[in-house]
């Protein structure tokens, strides 16, 4: 199995990198080195390492409004402990749901997606989700006000030794 990742095995270089990324992607390479004093060229070999190695990667994060949808939905499902790895890679492979976490507490996934009606979603946890083996139950809530939305939430970010 290979290792994955962690941001102690970056060098400080590589961790000043995604810093300056993870506040604001459209920054020049040009302002990374003068900012990190070293030269436009480590800079784009840096990144381009990182982006090959999966480390980083760049995408548009629209405002889930675009999408069509004012209605992000979650799933909270409680499963078969034996079953939520399955699960979990199941879900995943929904392209209505977005998003999928395992948790520790009253659910043992959640999942989220954005739905432009209230009959796609309960097609999909009646249809698909409900009849998968291990799920026991599916509690669905609706967001009809996001005070809060930060699309950087699964940026890399580092610990503390508070953590």
């Amino acid at each position: 199995m290979t290792e994955r990742p962690t941001w102690e095995r970056l060098d400080k270089l590589d961790q000043g990198i995604v810093d300056k990324l993870a506040q604001d992607a459209r920054i020049s390479n040009r302002a990374i080195a003068a900012e990190l004093g070293v030269t436009e060229g480590t800079i784009r070999t840096r990144i381009k390492r990182l982006q090959n190695e999966g480390l980083i990667q760049f995408t548009v994060v629209t405002d889930f409004r675009m999408a069509g949808s004012p209605n992000l939905c979650m799933m909270g499902i409680d499963a078969d402990p034996s079953h939520v790895s399955d699960l979990a890679r199941a879900l995943s492979d929904i392209p209505e749901i977005t998003c999928v976490v395992v948790l520790l507490g009253r659910y043992s996934l959640l999942a989220m997606g954005l739905f432009t009606n209230i009959e796609q979603l309960n097609d999909l946890i009646i249809d698909r989700i409900r009849p998968m083996p291990g799920v026991q139950r599916v509690e669905t809530s609706i967001s009809v006000h996001n005070v809060k939305y930060e699309a950087g939430i699964a940026k890399i970010t580092r610990m503390t030794a508070d953590d």
